[in-house]
């Protein structure tokens, strides 16, 4: 339970409280996360992330940057953001919740029904942080930690992408969430959440470039889904290799249209 509230007015002031109090204290954003379950924190101290002006969309040289306090609502109000990160943002479908959450803050809460994180991986987003470090999203999947997230940096955002949910109903459990891109140079990317044990890419059915029924059925058999009431696990790999082999072949028509 909260019981101190911090809110400096600086980078500088924010991790000099987080260094003082270390595992007692949390960073506080939106505020979605902290007072929901399951993430609700145990922490006594939240750091206050409001006045730190973190909250921004900028187009910089092809690049689209993010501070990590900017709401999802108004991220998706931009108008020069794909349409994958745009249909990813409305699968939060409350816009109570788009507007009361941050880009930053979906990052750091790392839920396994994130409809966001599987797109930002598929998009190779780069992550900056409070004293200046650079990391890529996968890496921080991977390596979780508390360090302050400042900005969220998409060096490619236009790169053919597309995304799907699979659920219930609209604001139902997720089943599957999926992200699939191409690149230009060094071919697909495939992000996951729901079915694997946290988001993250299948690299392995990346490297080898398959496509149609035999795409799907690589992705069926490199998933190790838990039966639950969204489904039992035939279902799940069933329903993901389908989502990933028609969300490729979306990405190749994008490139045939253009073409």
């Amino acid at each position: 339970m909260i019981e101190q509230f911090f809110r400096p007015d600086s980078v500088e002031q924010a991790l000099e409280l987080k260094r003082r109090y270390q595992d007692e204290a949390t960073w506080f954003a939106g505020g979605s996360k902290l007072n929901a379950t399951p993430t609700r924190t145990n922490k006594r101290i939240a750091i206050s992330l409001h006045d730190l002006e973190l909250s921004w969309v900028d187009w910089d040289n092809g690049t689209l940057r993010i501070g990590a306090m900017t709401s999802l609502q108004m991220l998706r109000d931009t108008h020069f953001i794909s349409s994958a990160l745009y249909d990813a943002l409305g699968f939060v479908y409350s816009r109570h919740l788009r507007n009361q959450s941050t880009l930053g803050g979906e990052i750091a809460a790392r839920q396994e029904e994130s409809v966001l994180l599987p797109v930002l991986l598929a998009l190779d987003t780069l992550l900056l942080f409070g004293n200046g470090e650079t990391l890529a999203l996968e890496d921080y999947l991977a390596h979780p930690d508390d360090r302050l997230i400042t900005e969220i940096v998409i060096k490619d955002p236009y790169r053919f992408c597309a995304t799907r949910k699979i659920s219930r109903s609209q604001a139902g459990l997720t089943v599957v969430t999926a992200a699939v891109a191409l690149t230009e140079h060094d071919g697909v990317r495939i992000a996951l959440n729901g079915v694997t044990p946290h988001t993250q890419r299948l690299r392995d059915i990346e490297a080898q470039r398959l496509e149609g029924s035999a795409l799907e059925q690589a992705v069926a058999s490199a998933i190790f889904p838990q039966a639950d009431l969204r489904g039992s696990i035939a279902y799940k790999r069933y329903i993901t290799g389908v989502v990933v082999a028609d969300l490729y072949a979306d990405c190749q028509q994008m490139g045939e249209e253009i073409a």
